[in-house]
């Protein structure tokens, strides 16, 4: 629309009544969101966009698709745009994904949030996992100091798959063997007295020292004091790889003890599992092979480290620790 048109048409609006106000209320709302979008995707990726091809930083305009600009590389020739490469690509109806992105912060199951955004449940859990994939990632480059690390356990689920390799279970179901088995799904939280958290399902059973240093001991700083259970698998860890470590025997009921002027206890992290189980409670069950990005969702919403939708897309199409 032309200048002069578009005055003309502005001039007119103080007439409209209630109803017709809303209409276009109803009707720019939408396109509103798309730009909020579209602005906030250019923000974050343009400090550093490179070709997702060759890696090739020169780029220049080539036209808009998808309500996108597009970029050719100089190198190699091929187009992209902001969101190529990233979880994000060929998703739709960007100006709903603020609104959905809300729905992530306020913990919503699939039904409530495909209901509140106006979209199919199919494309509400599709997006779930898409905006969760970098989210997961999004984690504390090293835990320092006092470091707790405990394990936990849930049942082994396959909600959602076609075939089972087992026969089903009724209502979710509970374990054939008592104790721990290898129907159960490993979960390793360790963190330190500052909050920093990481977390990694290990597998089913019993952990072992070998899942220790394939996802703890990166994380892991080298002068930290590692505070556990009396689990062998960590007194093996620390002697392997020389950590300072110290256990207090649950099992015995000591849930605190002290050792010089630190108070050694694992009671932060399991205040971690209790939270994480107590939220997870509203999905009515959680698939296995989803449990990695639903544990960087809790991460995410624990102690509210991320506190508005735009801070979470931020992190779904750019990881910030890397």
């Amino acid at each position: 629309m032309k200048t002069p048109r578009f005055k003309s048409w502005f001039a007119r609006l103080p007439v409209l009544n209630g109803p017709q106000r809303r209409q276009v209320l109803d009707a720019l709302r939408p396109l509103a969101g798309l730009d909020q979008v579209v602005a906030l995707i250019d923000q974050v990726r343009s400090p550093g966009r490179c070709c997702p091809s060759c890696g090739g930083a020169r780029c220049h305009r080539h036209g808009v698709a998808n309500d996108l600009q597009r970029f050719r590389c100089c190198a190699c020739g091929r187009t992209f745009n902001d969101l190529s490469g990233t979880p994000l690509a060929r998703l739709r109806l960007k100006a709903k994904w603020l609104e959905y992105s809300q729905t992530l912060l306020d913990s919503l199951p699939v039904r409530k949030a495909a209901d509140r955004i106006g979209v199919h449940r199919n494309t509400a859990f599709r997006w779930r996992h898409r905006f969760l994939t970098w989210v997961k990632l999004d984690r504390p480059a090293c835990l320092t100091g006092i470091v707790e690390a405990d394990e936990t356990f849930l049942l082994e689920s396959q909600k959602g798959s076609r075939k089972l390799d087992r026969p089903a279970r009724r209502r979710g179901g509970r374990a054939s063997t008592r104790g721990i088995s290898r129907e159960l799904d490993c979960i390793l939280v360790a963190r330190d007295r500052h909050g920093n958290t990481i977390d990694a399902v290990t597998g089913r059973g019993a952990l072992t020292a070998a899942q220790l240093e394939r996802d703890l001991l990166p994380k892991l700083d080298r002068q930290a004091l590692l505070a556990t259970d009396s689990n062998a698998a960590y007194r093996a860890f620390s002697r392997k790889h020389k950590i300072a470590h110290e256990a207090v025997n649950l099992r015995a009921g000591v849930r605190v003890r002290n050792a010089g002027t630190s108070a050694i206890h694992v009671q932060n992290v399991n205040g971690y599992h209790q939270r994480f189980k107590a939220w997870l409670l509203g999905f009515r069950g959680v698939a296995s092979r989803y449990l990695p990005n639903y544990l960087g969702w809790r991460w995410a919403l624990d102690g509210r480290r991320i506190k508005s939708a735009e801070q979470l897309m931020s992190i779904a199409i750019e990881v910030i620790n890397t």
